[in-house]
């Protein structure tokens, strides 16, 4: 199998339309991988040629780990880990792109009044190591913590790109780092082959360069399964877009959530706003801002974005509010309209009751990180009755569309009917998501959006990968009006799988 999908490129330039015969020949290439930087990649690349979308892969991947290698704070023989290892007041030559990083969260830290800070990870050692001891960190110590990440902890020199510790405290590059480079990923993209677009997505911040216009749907905080309904489809071109948001990463002290994302003014997790979405001409510029507004009172946000020209944000507080800038709608595709609510009209027997709509199954399950092989394996979910009769396609990811019968399985079903649209590759921004973990959400409705009888079903969950096997998993359930959950190991392409039926 080859790792890209072709599409014609029409569905990914949406809003636009080909001037030529020349633009009739555009196509779209996509190619995931997991465990890129932590979490998951996608590219999506518009060209004439298979060949040139393979050079710009190869020159995106590779800038990635080249920018990994510098700023990574989980390899310890990245250049920051080593620079971090170094003497305190010992000036150190340091890269021109490890001084740059350095250099914006200071500047950062000033325009944010102190909400940006690379010394918070202070306070996330505090509050992890609260975690595994499930005892709240005392109030001394967070006043310590507080007072240690007001300190000045390392000192630049623009003429000599030197560097110099000045504290011994834990120091990480997270804020923005990503954005930074998937930018310089896609500068490398365009210049090393003849694309016409590129799309770069890592964990949820993205950036598209070129003549493409990206559909991007934005992840609701509150329903954040991958088939869930998004908060907002937007059109994107030219532009960086970032998420940051507390609802996949943090950590639960006792029955309470505590976000990942730590107030360094006040050394405790933030709770007034659940998530953020940025978008920036600047890719920087959309990262910063996004984790800031999750720190800031609103009227502080609102203060920092009007200091960055073109930028446009969502922001979604704890109770539910939605909050967004004037120019933010003007971004969004209100062509797509989400799927009615539809009763069914099919009828059975007076033994059979509907579907509560106040139920849903949700189907957890982890991609296997396998060494040497990091493209994501395509895979298809679908449920079928008890008489083996399928009911609904939950989720399919793929490649090529050629490749498609090698899910052997989903494909004899499914295969004759099969089409896409502009949705099939929609580009996903949402808070940071650990590396192949997925949920899946069943709504019990069947492919025409009519409510199915409650009984017995099966979930089936099917995988095929580049120089892998077809692998298969059946959990058969009863789905009444009682909660209940089911676990299965899984195999060698995924794990951790969990099938819960719960109330919403």
């Amino acid at each position: 199998m080859k790792i890209f999908t072709i599409l014609l490129a029409g569905f990914l330039l949406v809003g636009t339309s080909p001037k030529n015969r020349k633009d009739l020949s555009r196509q779209l290439y996509v190619s995931n991988y997991e465990n890129v930087l932590g979490t998951s990649l996608e590219f999506k690349f518009t060209s004439t040629s298979e060949v040139e979308a393979e050079k710009a892969e190869n020159a995106a991947l590779k800038e990635i780990n080249r920018l990994s290698s510098i700023f990574s704070a989980y390899d310890p023989n990245s250049e920051f880990s080593k620079w971090m290892e170094q003497d305190l007041n010992k000036p150190i030559k340091v890269s021109k792109e490890l001084f740059e990083m350095l250099s914006l969260f200071e500047q950062w830290k000033n325009k944010s009044n102190g909400a940006l800070n690379a010394s918070a990870a202070i306070a996330g050692k505090l509050w992890s190591e609260a975690a595994k001891k499930q005892q709240l960190p005392t109030t001394a110590e967070i006043n310590a913590t507080v007072e240690n990440m007001k300190l000045s902890h390392y000192k630049l020199d623009n003429i000599n790109l030197t560097a110099t510790r000045l504290t011994n405290s834990p120091l990480v590059m997270n804020t923005f780092a990503k954005s930074y480079i998937i930018n310089l990923a896609c500068d490398q993209a365009l210049a090393s082959s003849n694309i016409d677009a590129v799309v770069v997505n890592i964990g949820g911040d993205l950036v598209v360069k070129g003549n493409v216009t990206d559909q991007v749907n934005v992840t609701d905080p509150m329903a954040n399964a991958d088939n869930d309904a998004p908060l907002a489809h937007l059109l994107i071109r030219n532009k960086a877009v970032a998420t940051s948001g507390n609802y996949r990463r943090g950590v639960k002290i006792g029955k309470h959530w505590y976000s990942h994302i730590i107030d360094p003014r006040t050394g405790k997790p933030v709770e007034d706003v659940i998530s953020a979405t940025v978008i920036a001409p600047n890719a920087v510029d959309a990262g910063a801002l996004a984790t800031a507004f999750n720190i800031l009172p609103l009227s502080e946000s609102k203060a920092l974005v009007a200091t960055i020209s073109g930028a446009e944000y969502l922001i979604i507080t704890a109770n539910g509010k939605r909050v967004e800038s004037e120019g933010f709608r003007a971004l969004m595709d209100n062509s797509i309209k989400e799927e009615p609510n539809i009763k069914s009209n099919i009828v059975f027997s007076s033994a059979e009751k509907l579907w509560d709509p106040k139920f849903e199954l949700a189907v957890s399950f982890e991609f296997n990180a396998i060494e040497g092989n990091g493209h994501r394996p395509f895979a298809a979910i679908w449920v079928e009755d008890s008489n083996k009769v399928p009911v609904r396609n939950l989720a399919l990811w793929y490649n090529k569309p050629k490749w498609l019968p090698d899910l052997k399985n989903w494909y004899r079903i499914n295969g004759e009917n099969f089409k896409t649209d502009k949705n099939t590759y929609a580009s996903v921004t949402g808070a940071t998501r650990s590396p192949g973990k997925y949920t899946i959400k069943w709504d019990g409705k069947n492919d025409k959006g009519q409510y199915v009888p409650q009984g017995k079903y099966t979930i089936i969950i099917e995988t095929a990968k580049e120089h892998g096997t077809d692998e298969i998993l059946r959990q058969e359930m009863e789905l009444k009006k009682s909660a209940q959950k089911a676990t299965a190991a899984g195999n060698v392409e995924f794990s951790n799988v969990t099938f819960d039926f719960h109330k919403k």
